[in-house]
């Protein structure tokens, strides 16, 4: 029983990460109505961004203190970011106002490989590290309850509790706030949305910003553990089992589709991989979307869209 549990709390913690990612996904979504390539590319952008700045500002302002570091470079970051979402909405997005789903998402695709060339241009091309003093070392937990305790990685935790009070805090932005409602109104109807008062470019911009905000601490999170690498935005491709099973509109339903599928790999791999000769764990939640879309499309807590004629 020790044992399952383990490798259930492990699957858990990977599924928050695989979370994170979903999350941009979902926000991009909510208020385009179209789904964003671009995310794995603003993932590994805004990884570079944080590893580079840490090192750079140091040796720029003459200070050796690491917090600091990490507090400009994380300002900066997310300043970076803002900039980026401008830019997108300037140059890509306010010509395609009114246009076909396709012509967004096909400019999804084109601004992903933008950011993947401007982030190689400016930052480099070779593996970085992050290191925000997130504690690496496993710990012991319920030691007096199994034989042995319990192993938990603490940095797999942290990660986690920092992905439930973002969720939280998304939800209650969406639900709670008028530029949350605003958000929902112009991914029904771009045009409708304008016609009420609604200012589009804003709102773009607005969210675009929080999807790179989201993207940010997840490649924090990833590069703290991986190094930051260009493998990074590859990430992406994990997370979008994790959308299609929680539902393109729903930000809780990123975080529970993350936790199934992170669990379902882990637990299928240990306990179903050796009857099948293992890999389980690379295709597990291919098949899982695949099912998916095949009995529920819209996910687990996504809006079920019907068209009347």
């Amino acid at each position: 029983m020790g044992f399952f549990l383990e490798t259930l709390i492990g699957g858990l913690m990977a599924g928050m990460l695989y979370a994170l990612v979903a999350l941009g996904f979902v926000l991009i979504f909510k208020a385009s109505g179209v789904f964003n390539f671009a995310q794995g590319a603003m993932v590994l952008f805004a990884a570079l961004a944080m590893a580079r700045f840490s090192e750079w500002f140091p040796r720029w302002f003459g200070f050796d203190s690491l917090v600091l570091a990490n507090i400009l470079a994380l300002v900066a970051a997310v300043a970076l970011m803002a900039v980026l979402a401008w830019l997108i909405e300037r140059l890509a997005l306010r010509a395609l106002v009114g246009q076909e789903p396709i012509a967004l998402l096909m400019a999804t695709l084109g601004i992903a490989y933008f950011i993947d060339g401007a982030g190689q241009l400016l930052f480099g091309s070779a593996t970085y590290k992050i290191d925000v003093g997130m504690p690496k070392d496993p710990m012991m937990v319920l030691e007096n309850t199994f034989e042995g305790g319990l192993l938990v990685n603490k940095e797999d935790l942290y990660a986690a509790l920092l992905s439930m009070l973002l969720v939280i805090g998304l939800t209650l932005f969406f639900q709670k706030t008028p530029t949350g409602r605003a958000l929902r109104a112009v991914a029904d109807d771009h045009q409708a949305a304008q016609s009420i008062g609604i200012p589009l470019s804003r709102i773009w911009v607005i969210v675009w910003t929080i999807g790179g905000i989201v993207a940010l601490v997840a490649g924090i999170i990833w590069g703290s553990k991986l190094g930051v690498q260009f493998s990074i935005s590859l990430v992406a491709l994990k997370a979008l089992p994790v959308v299609i099973l929680g539902g393109l509109t729903s930000v809780p339903g990123a975080i529970v589709g993350g936790l199934i599928i992170g669990a379902g790999e882990k637990l299928s791999e240990i306990y179903i991989g050796p009857m099948l000769g293992g890999g389980i764990e690379n295709w597990f939640a291919y098949v899982l979307a695949l099912g998916f879309l095949l009995l529920r499309p819209q996910g687990l807590f996504g809006d079920k869209i019907i068209d009347r004629v």
